[in-house]
């Protein structure tokens, strides 16, 4: 039989070392992310726990759990680490939830914040910025964060006026109060809902001279993005980055979890945003050291052929690098061509991804990230003072804008690391290429800092900030890629706006089998208790949203001649102001979500608009482009015409969404790792990006459908066809982990004779137990006439289906056909006969 793909059978090669928790930890089947808020409580979350251990996942995975600020709907925000989330219940709701997840049978996962936490307004009782602001830089607390006292003469720059310093005082928008502050009993300065500390010995000078005396110095909030002289999570000035690498702020910051670990309340951890730290491979060991190498996932963004860097001791990422193959092994290259020649119809010019991503750091790194360049300038100019520093900057600019990923990984005093040092080197010979030749020495110069090579002999002084800048650099790096890539560049480029994704590629279309196999070969390999997802609190998109946009490239010209229809009848809402690719991003996000209210898409289109930064921004926001796009949203939501037009297209692209969206979620199941199910999506979920992913779960409605499948309903719609994928393949995934994540677990891509299913196999050393079937492309199925007599190379034995519990008929020379496999379902979990009898 001819086949679209190869077979690949991988366990675990000679010689290689997959990165597992030590023995006697567990390793999750599947996770459960919980949103944990004050309007879904630990005590909410529960309620859910036996509806989890019915679902098929071994453990619930949950938000930040330690005090954020007040309100705090995602938890990143920690306010304090000595105390759990009390407005989500405190120590005594958590316990409640770890008590009904162990009645359960269920393990619990946390999310950790290691980078950074906020400056609470009001301030915070206890809270080492408080004490940082009241004491300077002699504080007790002063090695926890990352300031640059020189900047400001021994202050930190704090960037909250509404106007100039002298403004403030003229207009007496300053007070000074006695009894305030956190303990309610020390001098504090106010500026309405912000409270500051008072330097002891200043509170007798006039209200001047006082501000002038503090270890900090007010400004207009635009100041900061310019000089503030402390490190921030990306371009948010109230999260303040913590020194993490420190033992006593590492020891500070992770003892309560540290506690709950140890006493069985948690049983892994997810790390936010590792790139950020100075040294995240030495974060990892030591945290790794503290739990006895416990299961921990790292939300790194892996981008291209980049791999996890070896040395990590961890299970893996969070699985964006998994989502990404998942997603574009289910868009059809050939819509390529036609949806780019639509693009460059409606904006008036052919787009390059590239232009874009390149303009968009390059605006990042001048405008938003310039409070960072200004810092690692300081530290230039103490180690090469006698360079020009005006052509050190644009050098710099340049290379921060070159880096092809988040960050190398280079530690000052380490011995050089070859493969990192090779990511340095390709970005100085990019950044070659954007700078004038005048400043190409100074490219050279700056990387050869930034990889830790010293142009000469340098003092202790010198050194020390050689030392920094080297870190510096590459904690840089990330938001430039996060902010110029993910929050800029792809809310500006709409060819296809489902593969802008966190970590995604957007610039390609579409993934051979060949590829996807050879990747989860790899993963076995190296990283077989990954984690993988399709959604998370950080996707742009949720997975289903996703799905039906995959669709366009499978119907190009279809989608093209809608969108020409729609905007003929949209011409009379369209606003002077409002820009092509703006009008086609809102198109897509409307058939992709729909139905969606006006309130929602409203939100979307606001963030969106700003985080292009193109005509408005969050800074500077233009209300009149606002307005327009306001107008045409609301066409797009309530005008009786259009709305009618949106969801003509939604149901011509119904029949290949539900394959792709069933498919997807099918197969990131199966794949190797450790799958995630963000809340709610068991069902079609049809979020868009956050705050809209953390709207409440209706879990009721999610049980009522489980246990109607479980009593043997066949599924009567698409929500209850995901649900019947889902939850069947997680429970085959905790009732066989040997299958999955076991020591001898396999891998196998199973060959087909058609390019429209895509088929693999799991198992053990005793052979392949499971096989999965995908439709793919289903448009282009359709359009050749079916599957016709394809058929599905079976590992030899008897096999039924666990979605249906049909047994697969036996077609010519022992291969299976695809129409009688797929008859029922886009997609079937085939199982061995006889494998899941009782034990």
């Amino acid at each position: 039989m001819s086949s679209s793909t190869g077979a690949v059978q991988t366990g675990m090669p000679g010689g290689a070392a997959p990165h597992r928790p030590a023995a006697g930890r567990v390793v999750p089947t599947a996770t459960y992310r919980l949103q944990v808020q004050p309007a879904f409580t630990f005590g909410a979350a529960a309620e859910q726990a036996d509806y989890l251990a019915a679902l098929g996942v071994s453990h619930a995975y949950l938000s930040p759990i330690l005090a954020p600020a007040p309100g705090s709907t995602h938890g990143y925000d920690v306010v304090s680490h000595e105390f759990l989330n009390e407005e989500a219940g405190g120590a005594e709701g958590f316990d409640l939830l770890a008590a009904a997840l162990r009645q359960a049978g269920l393990g619990t996962v946390v999310d950790v914040v290691p980078n950074h936490m906020t400056t609470p307004t009001p301030a915070s009782l206890n809270h080492p910025w408080w004490f940082l602001l009241r004491e300077g830089r002699d504080s007790d607390h002063a090695h926890w964060f990352d300031v640059d006292w020189d900047a400001e003469d021994g202050r930190v720059l704090v960037p909250v006026l509404g106007q100039s310093l002298e403004a403030v005082l003229a207009a007496d928008e300053l007070s000074v109060e006695a009894g305030g502050g956190p303990h309610g009993d020390e001098t504090v300065l106010r500026y309405y809902d912000h409270v500051f500390p008072v330097r002891s010995g200043t509170e007798s000078l006039d209200l001047a001279d006082l501000v002038a005396a503090q270890h900090y110095r007010l400004c207009d909030w635009r100041e900061g993005g310019s000089w503030l002289n402390y490190r921030r999570f990306f371009d948010v000035t109230t999260l303040v980055a913590v020194r993490v690498e420190d033992p006593d702020v590492f020891h500070h910051t992770h003892r309560l979890l540290l506690e709950e670990f140890g006493a069985g309340t948690i049983d892994g951890f997810r790390i936010d945003h590792p790139d950020g730290l100075a040294d995240p491979a030495g974060y990892l060991a030591r945290l790794a050291d503290a739990t006895g190498d416990a299961w921990v996932v790292a939300e790194k963004i892996l981008e291209g052929h980049e791999q996890l860097p070896d040395d990590w001791r961890c299970a893996g990422t969070t699985g964006y690098d998994t989502l990404l193959r998942v997603q574009q092994v289910f868009v059809d290259p050939e819509g390529e061509a036609p949806l780019t020649d639509l693009l460059a119809e409606l904006v008036g010019e052919r787009q390059e991804l590239d232009e874009l991503v390149l303009a968009a750091k390059e605006q990042v790194v001048a405008q938003v990230q310039e409070a960072e360049v200004n810092r690692l300038m300081r530290l230039l100019a103490k180690i090469v003072p006698d360079e020009d520093q005006a052509s050190l900057r644009r050098g710099l600019g340049a290379l921060l804008v070159a880096m092809d990923r988040y960050r190398a990984y280079l530690v000052p005093g380490q011995p050089d690391d070859h493969d990192q040092l090779q990511v340095l080197a390709h970005a100085e010979a990019r950044a070659a290429t954007h700078v004038a030749e005048a400043d190409q020495d100074a490219v050279g110069i700056v990387s050869l800092l930034a990889e830790g090579t010293p142009l000469d002999e340098l003092d202790e002084a010198a050194e020390a900030a050689h030392r920094e800048f080297m870190v510096r650099f590459q904690q840089t790096c990330g938001p430039v890629m996060a902010k110029g890539i993910e929050d800029t560049a792809f809310y500006r480029y709409a060819r296809l706006t489902g593969l802008n994704e966190v970590g995604g590629d957007p610039g390609h279309l579409g993934l051979d089998p060949t590829e996807l196999h050879a990747f989860a070969s790899r993963q076995l390999a190296s990283w077989p208790t990954t984690m993988t997802t399709l959604s998370t609190h950080d996707t742009k998109r949720s997975e289903d949203v996703r799905a039906r946009l995959s669709v366009l490239a499978e119907l190009p010209g279809e989608w093209a001649a809608w969108v020409r229809a729609t905007r003929d009848l949209a011409a009379r809402h369209r606003g002077s102001r409002l820009d092509p690719a703006t009008e086609y991003l809102l198109l897509q996000t409307a058939v992709g979500a729909w139905p969606v209210d006006n309130d929602r898409l409203q939100a979307y289109a606001t963030k969106a608009v700003r985080e292009a930064k193109q005509h408005t921004t969050w800074t500077d926001p233009d209300s009149d482009y606002e307005a327009d796009v306001a107008t045409f949203v609301a066409a797009l939501t309530t005008e009786p015409a259009l709305v009618e037009q949106v969801g003509r297209w939604v149901d011509r692209a119904a029949p290949a969404a539900r394959e792709t969206l069933l498919g997807q979620k099918l197969l990131q199941l199966v794949l190797p790792g450790v799958p995630d199910v963000y809340q709610g999506t068991e069902l079609v979920d049809l979020s868009l990006v956050d705050p809209d992913n953390r709207r409440p779960v209706d879990y009721a409605t999610r049980r009522q459908r489980l246990t109607r499948l479980d009593a043997g309903e066949p599924a009567s719609d698409l929500d209850d066809e995901k649900l019947l994928v889902t939850s069947r393949t997680l429970r085959l995934r905790r009732d066989h982990p040997e299958w999955f994540t076991g020591e001898d677990a396999t891998y196998a891509a199973v060959p087909t004779s058609s390019a429209h299913a895509l088929a693999l196999g799991r198992g053990d050393a005793s052979g392949t137990q499971v096989v999965a079937v995908m439709t793919r492309l289903g448009e282009r199925l359709r359009a050749d006439g079916g599957w016709g007599a394809a058929g599905l190379d079976l590992p030899e034995g008897a096999w039924e289906d666990l979605l249906t519990g049909r047994p697969v008929p036996p077609g010519p020379s022992g291969s299976a056909q695809l129409s009688e496999v797929l008859a029922a379902l886009p997609v079937a979990l085939l199982v061995r006969h006889g494998s899941l009898d009782p034990k």
